[in-house]
């Protein structure tokens, strides 16, 4: 390895490790932080915030850059030059922004996030409409910073933070079929079953699934489960991912999908280069859409197959004991893939879950736009509730203040969470023909050969193809709708 290399690697290794505090100092507010603290851990994720940019966006960054960028033999290897490309991109994007802006997003994410926790329990939107003016300030300040790119929008600067080369116009030719494919399913397949009645102790369903995480893979002596109010992941760093879920005694299902969806981001981040690589693009993740398909994959093609359930529901009688008892395995499948429309976006079925998130992707580009004041949002939010779904919103709570991302500053974020799905269907017909007897292997409890694949195909390579390039290049085929709707279409609603 060149000295300029080797000295680059290692002011990106300090950046990034310097970003790895910060993400600390984030997951412990989110789990087990003392309210009080919110004042001063604002400050502190500030400052490190903006000593993470200083280091990474530093001049001697950019002449390192340089220097590596006239080095044939680099230039020749696949790998480097990838990982090289990649540097110069997140360079050239981190210093167009100033770091007082860097250090007043940090600050502001911390403080709104509890601003945000206390108006949506009080159901008070007043309370929480400055924090929300300010982040959209804030964002699009960003986004002025960044550029909007030629024949684009705004948005598409803040968009390309989460999935790198996406555009809204590109995903308003995917969502649009996708939205008009949904609405007659929906209708087509929506139960009339009730839910199943299940009141299951939480400290059962604690140990349920923390054993289902290592059982399925996921190292428990390189990461930890821990609860929030918002389940989420989080790669620390080397040896270091965290995941949390939440519980409550009437949500046994509700838990395990959580558990099921955090767990695939976790194995994901476990799956990563890390070690060797850290803070080098070849060691993080190809976007937050692929990052979600790995999500999407664990919780809904393996956790909502009756293969799955076939294997886990003795598994979890030996943890929660009488409070599963009279449970058979065709009422367990008729429940997780029932299609019932809810206010609740992270509650929803994966057949409705979509056009939660068409809703938001629509919303937060209006108010970015200044098309949609934040003061006519919770009117905006209910009205497309009861168009898109059929549904009154009674409240805020479980309207527009039932999602964190906002509060965090992460706009932008939303349309990941369907692209997820999308890539995850997609790749998930390429697993049926190249992983020999999976849906076997999960009856019997085996989730290595999954695993494996996964690993080999997505998690090694890093962000050498980003974006949307990992689908493609694994299915031979762009980017497509169908393949979600088909999935969805086929699922098994009866026993």
């Amino acid at each position: 390895m060149s000295a300029p290399y080797a000295e680059l690697q290692q002011r990106l290794r300090d950046a990034e490790t310097l970003r790895s505090l910060a993400a600390l100092a984030m997951w412990d507010q989110e789990t087990m932080m003392p309210r009080k603290a919110v004042a001063f851990r604002a400050e502190e994720v500030a400052l490190v915030s903006r000593l993470a940019h200083e280091r990474a966006t530093d001049p001697r960054v950019g002449e390192l850059i340089a220097e590596c960028e006239t080095d044939a033999t680099l230039c020749e290897d696949p790998l480097e030059s990838a990982n090289l490309r990649e540097i110069r991109r997140a360079y050239d994007r981190a210093i167009k922004l100033p770091p007082e802006l860097v250090a007043e997003l940090g600050q502001t994410g911390s403080l709104a996030m509890e601003a945000w926790k206390d108006a949506r329990a009080r159901d008070d939107f007043r309370a929480f409409r400055p924090w929300l003016e300010k982040q959209f300030a804030l964002a699009r300040r960003k986004a002025e910073c960044y550029g909007a790119p030629e024949g684009g929008e705004l948005y598409d600067a803040l968009l390309d933070d989460f999935e790198p080369g996406m555009t809204a116009a590109q995903l308003e030719r995917v969502f649009e079929p996708l939205r008009e494919a949904l609405v007659p399913l929906i209708e087509d397949a929506r139960s009339t079953d009730p839910s199943l009645g299940l009141a299951v102790p939480v400290a059962a369903q604690r140990e349920f699934n923390h054993w289902l995480c290592g059982r399925l893979g996921f190292d428990l002596e390189a990461g930890r489960l821990d609860e929030s109010t918002h389940p989420f992941t989080t790669g620390l760093a080397p040896g270091d991912t965290r995941l949390t879920t939440r519980y409550r005694d009437d949500g046994f299902f509700d838990a395990v999908g959580s558990t099921l969806h955090e767990l695939g981001h976790a194995l994901y981040e476990q799956g990563l280069p890390k070690s060797e690589r850290h803070g080098q693009p070849l060691a993080q993740t190809a976007g937050l859409g692929m990052h979600e398909s790995q999500s999407r994959t664990w919780e809904n093609q393996v956790g909502r197959s009756r293969p799955f359930w076939s294997w886990a529901l003795p598994e979890a009688r030996r943890f929660c004991g009488a409070s599963l008892d009279g449970l058979d395995l065709g009422a367990v499948v008729r429940e997780v893939n029932a299609v019932r429309a809810g206010l609740i976006r992270v509650e929803a079925d994966e057949t409705t879950y979509n056009l939660h998130v068409m809703i938001r992707f629509d919303l937060e580009r209006a108010l970015l736009r200044g098309d949609l004041p934040v003061d006519d949002l919770p009117a905006a939010w209910n009205r497309r509730i009861r168009d898109d779904l059929g549904l009154e919103v009674p409240d805020d709570r479980r309207g527009c203040l039932q999602d964190v991302h906002w509060s965090m500053g992460s706009i932008g974020y939303f349309p990941t969470y369907t692209l997820g799905n999308l890539y995850a269907a997609q790749l998930w017909e390429v697993v049926l023909r190249e992983v020999a007897d999976v849906e076997r292997q999960l009856a019997r409890g085996e989730f290595g050969a999954l695993l494996d694949w996964l690993r080999e195909r997505i998690h090694r390579h890093g962000r050498r193809f980003p974006g949307v390039e990992p689908c493609e290049r694994i299915s031979g085929r762009p980017l497509d709708w169908r393949p979600l709707v088909e999935y969805l279409a086929s699922k098994p609603r009866g026993a």
